[in-house]
């Protein structure tokens, strides 16, 4: 990461600023390079919370641009296949490895404090495998069923919603850990930096109504279910936890996406007809 610069800028102050912590988010997130102006400083870090639906904008442009240039040469699942392994690759696996890490730590019936320890631990065990295996299956599965554009209105979505709901853990809830990868994020977000958040959200939902890609019925499915798989991850971590980790960020992202496409694929009539 980019050495701190000596003084960060006031929050809120000027579109420089703003660049700056969308940057921040997005070098934490990805692995694109950044500009060198951009800098940094921890406190930006804490701030671009209100960006991390941005963020999912650009992983669900890149997933789809490599689905639509694959499924000119290879049947629809191998093209699922090829978009969804550049959006991990784009990630470094930074939220997959998250729901991994949770499934290990809250898979077996342990205390509190030894949860914490096996999320800590990067090694993978038999339950973070197992989950990540059929989570990922299910996700490759619903993607592949449905019609091609509403594979890039699924993403167009599911990537800024999930993102969202991530964000609404440090919105309401409390850091569990002392130290950790996340703990520059620990902050509460104020009201205004997640309702900024929110609009990276509901504009590429009005926009994939207003193209026609997909209807408000299937869209509130899809939102309806990942909100409720989220809630109920939420309460997992704060009953097991008393609060949320970097790993339970990275797992609602993971687990809300696939309910998402779940929810959509579920809301189709042909599906419902069967």
């Amino acid at each position: 990461m980019t050495e701190p610069t000596s003084s960060p800028s006031a929050p809120g102050r000027g579109l420089l600023y703003q660049l700056r912590l969308f940057f921040t988010a997005l070098q934490f997130f990805t692995r694109l390079p950044i500009p060198r102006w951009v800098g940094f400083h921890p406190d930006w870090l804490a701030h671009s919370t209100r960006y991390f639906p941005l963020v999912g904008w650009i992983v669900a442009w890149a997933t789809a641009l490599v689905y639509l240039l694959a499924v000119q040469f290879w049947p629809q699942p191998v093209a699922v296949l090829l978009g969804t392994a550049a959006g991990i690759w784009l990630t470094g696996a930074f939220h997959e490895d998250g729901f991994a890490d949770l499934c290990d730590g809250l898979g077996g019936a342990v205390s509190r404090e030894r949860a914490l320890e096996i999320m800590r631990d990067s090694r993978l065990g038999s339950y973070g495998v197992i989950g990540l295996v059929l989570l990922m299956l299910t996700r490759l599965a619903a993607l592949a069923a449905l019609q091609p554009w509403q594979i890039l209105a699924a993403l167009g979505i599911a990537h800024p919603l999930s993102r969202w709901l991530a964000t609404c853990l440090i919105w309401r809830m409390d850091y569990v850990r002392e130290e950790g990868k996340s703990k520059l994020l620990a902050q509460r977000m104020s009201t205004g930096e997640f309702l900024v958040a929110t609009v990276w959200v509901v504009v590429p939902v009005i926009g994939t109504v207003a193209l026609g890609l997909m209807s408000w019925q299937h869209i509130a499915m899809g939102c309806g279910l990942a909100a409720l798989a989220a809630l109920w991850l939420a309460y997992r971590l704060q009953r097991r936890l008393g609060g949320y980790t970097g790993d339970g960020l990275g797992a609602v992202q993971q687990l809300s996406e696939t309910v998402f496409y779940l929810g959509v694929l579920a809301s189709l009539p042909a599906f419902l007809s069967a």
